[in-house]
């Protein structure tokens, strides 16, 4: 679901990974057409991060 956002509002990816900051400077970029490509582009590697960082917190377990 998150992936489908990223596509049509990448701003709102940033909020639901809890980077606010980031989505209103994505949406800033966002509103540009020119800026609209780099926007999704940030947003969907933004996201698999995010995806990577949870798999390594889940791996790590209760040790940290």
């Amino acid at each position: 679901m998150r992936l489908i956002i990223a596509f049509c509002l990448p701003w709102l990816t940033f909020f639901t990974i809890g980077r606010p900051i980031s989505g209103v400077v994505c949406f800033l970029l966002q509103i540009t057409l020119i800026g609209w490509i780099p926007a999704v582009i940030w947003a969907v590697y933004a996201l698999s991060q995010y995806k990577t960082d949870q798999k390594i917190e889940q791996a790590l377990g209760p040790e940290r």
